[in-house]
């Protein structure tokens, strides 16, 4: 497998450019015609190109190789109901979901990213799951796949909430060159974390500052006479 292309390919996705993605990858595809992972973004640069039916019988053929990748069930249930004019029943959420509640929601930037082969085919509004360590919060796929982890000191927040009973709502905000990000809901508080909030509204720390003019303005006059006088 041409590991550039492949590089290629994934961040031609991640930027939009479809045309030129369905390209690249399909040249990948022709010296590999199995690459279930080429397949999979053909597939999905079809669908957004407006080109349907291609995604389909593209989707088709990842599986007829891979009968369970769980991407290619996904978009082709997606995709026929898209052909059908009819709403799927799996995929992105409407864009209600991701009206803001204060104290109850967050927009979250993902730190230490894993495989972009992972998060390229995930669309904005699709559900992901939050996964409590010991030390750390990670971003899975619902599949239980890498996409990464939440900045620590909101991870520490949520660690104690969930042992306390909160549970938590994840959806893909968005997926660029520039990273992952993720809503967060809370959708149910636990009895112990009833009366905390999930989501603080964060607070600015003013610094104080003296004019430079007045740092000196208490501070008794020691020039001597003669040195006045030589001024």
């Amino acid at each position: 497998m041409d590991i550039s292309a492949t590089q290629t390919a994934i961040n031609l996705a991640l930027s939009g450019n479809w045309t030129e993605a369905s390209r690249i990858n399909l040249q990948i595809i022709s010296e590999n015609p199995d690459d279930t992972d080429a397949l999979n973004r053909l597939a999905r640069a079809y669908a957004e190109l407006g080109k349907i039916p291609d995604a389909i019988k593209t989707t088709e053929m990842v599986l007829a190789i891979d009968p369970v990748n769980l991407i290619a069930l996904k978009c082709l249930e997606k995709w026929k109901a898209t052909k059908k004019n009819t709403a799927p029943s799996s995929g992105p959420t409407s864009t209600e979901s991701f009206l803001e509640e204060p104290g109850k929601t967050k927009l979250v930037k993902l730190l230490n990213l894993g495989d972009r082969k992972v998060f390229s085919n995930l669309d904005p509004g699709e559900e992901v799951k939050l996964h409590s360590h010991a030390h750390k919060v990670s971003i899975n796929t619902l599949d239980g796949k890498y996409i990464g982890r939440i900045p620590d000191d909101l991870a520490a927040r949520l660690r104690s909430l969930i042992k306390a009973g909160n549970k938590y709502q994840v959806l893909v905000k968005a997926i660029d060159t520039a990273g992952v990000k993720v809503f967060i809901r809370e959708l149910e508080k636990g009895i112990k974390a009833r009366d905390v909030i999930s989501f603080p509204t964060e607070r600015i720390d003013y610094v104080s500052f003296t004019p430079p003019e007045l740092v000196h303005k208490d501070t008794p006059d020691t020039t001597s006479a003669d040195e006045k006088s030589e001024d």
